[in-house]
């Protein structure tokens, strides 16, 4: 299941890591491991690995939980797809638990003059976050990191939990 943060105009990826950690203790709550990854872009997604016989139940989990966070805080979430109701705020893109959807893959490529690379980080990672800098990773970077940390997404698969 993932959860894809996408900063409207006016917020950034701080302002998704702080969304983040809020998904976070309520997956928890529900028994599930989340993980987070930088897009290699502006935004983040929580990913957590989940077992499920009904292919449409992760998206109306999901979008559950997006709808509670936008109602618990109007002035920082949405979870409406509306561009006009962006500004501001961060968008939990619940739809992406479809399979006609596509989102971007933990350690791929963003083509730009100096590529950057969506990055699984640590819950330490997201909560010391305090400028987009933080959670902004070269390929260079990359590897060195998967040399020190390991590769941290390998957790979704041993992790798997039923979905609430």
């Amino acid at each position: 299941m993932v959860f894809d943060l996408d900063p409207g105009e006016g917020t950034t990826i701080v302002d998704c890591a702080r969304v983040a950690l809020r998904l976070h203790d309520l997956l928890v709550a529900d028994g599930l491991t989340p993980l987070a990854t930088t897009s290699g872009s502006k935004g983040m997604q929580l990913y957590a690995g989940i077992h499920t016989t009904n292919a449409k139940a992760p998206a109306a989990y999901a979008k559950a939980l997006a709808e509670r966070l936008a109602r618990e805080t109007p002035d920082l979430v949405t979870a409406k797809m509306t561009k006009a109701l962006r500004t501001n705020r961060v968008f939990i893109d619940w739809s992406q638990n479809n399979p006609a959807k596509t989102t971007i893959s933990p350690y791929s490529l963003r083509g730009r003059a100096q590529p950057t690379v969506a990055t699984p980080i640590t819950w330490d990672e997201v909560r010391d976050c305090g400028a987009p800098e933080d959670l902004t990773f070269a390929t260079d970077t990359v590897l060195e990191r998967v040399g020190l940390l390991g590769d941290l997404f390998t957790e979704l698969t041993a992790t798997r939990a039923a979905l609430p």
